[in-house]
């Protein structure tokens, strides 16, 4: 078997990384090797896999730390089997036997009696138009994961659970007790790895797993609003638990793409719209574009600037779970005339002359020159 890579090594980031450079490697690793963008392509979809992973350990900090200390090891040993286990060497190791009898069940994470091979959790990405996110919209995504044997109805028994019979050895609890010094250690039952059930006859399909590997296409509802960023969790959607376990969670990590007119800003939208100097000048109106597909109507002063602004309420962004709107925001450009015409610079040169004839034509401009007449004769120059 090829030696694992190092999870740094995989996000290609410094082993003092902090979460937003995690984040930001993570982000852009998943959506070059997503495999809705690799079809077909079993490399990508490897390396989609791999990097799932390591951000999953990366990401916390108790895994991060027994990651740092231990490498891979801290994630093996029995029950836990990879980075979705216990980072103390997986369920049923001394370290969480010994502080569950301590300290009780470790925050809820495990119940008496409750089967272990809970499925991992599972993370996806799905990138999405800024109008999709404003109106909010239905997705498809399609999954590699591993889901119930319907073969067995997922109890990995060839007929069903009826071919099981309950574990001799732990009495059907999936836990066995044994004393260690001053300790009573529970671990997880080493003949039906937590179960509860001894399989007679494994299911031929799955080979006693209670689950298989398949593609599963489901359906997204992604809501108005969203932000860049946004973690959507769709329970017990992801892989499914060995044996009938409870299967774990789906997270899609929800990302949208620049728009080429508007800019968003929480709420708020901003669109840039360039003018000719004549129609700053003289003023007039101008269509411009909503981010619901409408359009709305700007009355520009005469004499308006570049970088004045005109506020728009409520033709902004959706806020999520509101009926309300944020507000946009259109920002004035002043275009400065280039390829003219000889006609158009004789005009440009009747005006330049008048202008220079009326200080209140260019009152900035004039401002400006007169201080720095003022600052050279101070100087005496």
């Amino acid at each position: 078997m090829m030696a694992k890579r190092d999870y740094y090594e995989v996000l290609g980031v410094a082993r003092d990384a902090n979460e937003d450079a995690l984040k930001k490697a993570f982000r852009k690793l998943a959506m070059q090797y997503h495999p809705d963008r690799n079809p077909g392509d079993k490399t990508a979809e490897a390396q989609f896999k791999e990097i799932n992973e390591a951000y999953d350990v990366l990401k916390d900090a108790e895994k991060r730390a027994a990651y740092d200390r231990y490498g891979h090891a801290a994630f093996e040993g029995g029950g836990g089997g990879g980075p979705g286990g216990n980072p103390f060497g997986g369920a049923g190791s001394p370290f969480e036997d010994i502080f569950e009898q301590m300290f009780g069940d470790l925050g809820g994470r495990r119940g008496r009696g409750q089967a272990t091979g809970r499925g991992a959790d599972l993370r996806t990405e799905v990138v999405i138009s800024l109008e999709e996110a404003f109106a909010g919209t239905k997705t498809t995504i399609r999954v590699p994961t591993a889901v119930s044997c319907e073969a067995c109805s997922g109890s990995g028994a060839d007929g069903g659970k009826a071919n099981s019979e309950t574990c001799g050895t732990c009495k059907g609890q999936g836990k066995v007790r044994a004393q260690q010094g001053f300790f009573l250690v529970e671990r997880t039952c080493p003949t039906c790895s937590g179960t509860g059930r001894i399989v007679k006859n494994p299911c031929k399909v799955c080979a006693g797993a209670g689950r298989v590997q398949r593609d599963r296409n489901l359906n997204v509802t992604i809501p108005a609003g969203v932000e860049d960023g946004t973690r959507i969790r769709l329970a017990g959607e992801g892989e499914a638990g060995m044996r009938g376990a409870p299967s774990g969670d789906l997270y899609v990590d929800v990302g949208i793409r620049q728009h080429p007119l508007f800019i968003r800003d929480g709420n708020n939208i901003f669109v840039k719209v360039p003018l000719r100097m004549t129609q700053a000048a003289l003023g007039g109106n101008v269509d411009v574009p909503s981010i619901d597909g409408g359009r709305a109507r700007v009355t520009i002063p005469a004499g308006t600037q570049a970088g004045d602004q005109f506020r728009l309420r409520g033709k902004g962004f959706s806020v999520l779970r509101s009926a309300v709107r944020g507000d946009m925001y259109v920002q004035v450009s002043v275009e400065t005339p280039q390829s003219l015409t000889a006609r158009q610079r004789e005009l440009l040169e009747q005006f330049e002359a008048e202008a220079e004839k009326n200080e209140k034509t260019s009152p900035e401009s004039e401002g400006f020159f007169s201080k720095v007449r003022e600052f050279w004769d101070g100087l005496g120059r």
